[in-house]
């Protein structure tokens, strides 16, 4: 078995290789994955099978090397099997658990996010980001007694069924407007904008007048090419939410921790009622939160009529690997990776320049 450190022993006798793998997983799970953009069926090739990650390398099931731009879609900002992490997890799961009581990882983590981001003054620990953004939205409606939720064409939030509508991520890869199975009166509760255009917000709220409950935002609009806010637009948002009685809900799984330490919300200086977080803040496993300000988050059980509960909400392991990972993304981290990403992105230009000049020769 080429299978390197932490695989699965396979049976005796199983084909241990990338196409063998790829077999037995297309008698297993749908279109032989376990998450759509998987199956690479946007890029076309073989999707790889990775057996080890180190650093900014993974290994497949073969042998072959590569270099990881992917890192797991966002939160292995430190990379794989940081030592730090590592070692923090591995601590934690061989004190046993999880316990199904609060554990003293779960306070360190949550008091690590509170101090990056202020406007989180109370926040509850889910098992994903669909899970928190779900549970996000049930708050702004139950604080609001509205039903309508008003997201951004190419927005994703996650698989909720009223999330759906018009989303990006793995719905645009594989060519689909919406998901099979969303019933039509789930879908009409969700009223769509257009991103970067605050008059289609504006729009929305006068023809649905003291209907909406929230906006939700990813605040760079990252499921559909990373785009920027244009100046002014989230700030517009906070103004129209406020002057219409809604709740302004940032999606920060992919920009919480990654833009800034606190967040797209500490990098454009606008405040929301209510933030969602995703897998960065447990080191890469699977984890979310959500939270924002405590007469909100207040209303969740037991606190209040809200409910919302999870077996493995604040698993010891996820929690200690995330402070862990927390611990090392100060100031300096993120100015080494901004000059990174630029490095990156000049030589990538000066490359495709080169062809360029190639081609008309």
């Amino acid at each position: 078995m080429r299978a390197g450190a932490g695989a699965t022993a396979a049976p005796a006798g199983a084909d241990t290789s990338a196409a063998g793998y790829r077999r037995r997983a297309a008698a297993l799970f749908p279109g032989g994955v376990n998450s759509p953009v998987r199956a690479y069926r946007a890029v076309g090739g073989d999707p790889p099978v990775i057996v080890r990650g180190s650093g900014a390398t993974v290994t497949d099931a073969d042998g072959t090397e590569y270099l990881d731009y992917v890192g797991a879609f966002g939160p292995l900002i430190l990379g794989h099997a940081h030592p730090a992490v590592v070692q923090a997890a591995a601590a934690e799961l061989a004190a046993g658990g999880p316990f199904g009581a609060t554990t003293p990882a779960e306070v360190t983590l949550g008091e690590a996010i509170r101090e990056a981001m202020p406007s989180i003054q109370r926040l509850r620990f889910v098992s994903s980001g669909t899970e928190a953004v779900m549970s996000a939205l049930r708050v702004a409606r139950a604080a609001t007694h509205r039903d309508l939720v008003l997201k951004f064409e190419g927005g994703y939030h996650g698989h909720a069924d009223g999330l759906l509508a018009e989303a990006g991520s793995g719905l645009a890869t594989l060519s689909l407007p919406a998901s099979a199975g969303v019933p039509a009166g789930v879908a009409a509760q969700t009223v769509l904008a257009r991103y970067n255009d605050a008059a289609s917000v504006e729009d929305a709220f006068a023809r649905h007048p003291g209907r909406i409950a929230a906006v939700i935002v990813e605040p760079v609009a990252a499921n559909m090419g990373v785009v920027a806010p244009v100046a002014g637009f989230l700030e517009a948002l906070r103004a129209l939410t406020a002057r219409n009685g809604a709740l302004l809900v940032f999606d920060e799984v992919i920009t919480g921790f990654r833009v800034a330490r606190g967040g797209a919300q500490a990098r454009y200086r606008v405040t929301p009622d209510l933030t969602v977080l995703g897998k960065i803040i447990g080191g890469g496993m699977p984890v979310g939160a959500y939270g924002g300000r405590a007469d909100l988050i207040d209303l969740v059980a037991p606190a209040g009529p809200v409910y919302q509960a999870g077996t493995l909400s604040g698993h010891p392991v996820a929690m200690a690997a995330g402070a862990a990972a927390l611990r090392l993304l100060e100031a300096g981290a993120y100015a080494r990776l901004e000059s990174l990403g630029r490095a990156l992105e000049e030589g990538l230009l000066e490359a495709a320049s080169d062809a360029e000049r190639a081609r008309r020769c």
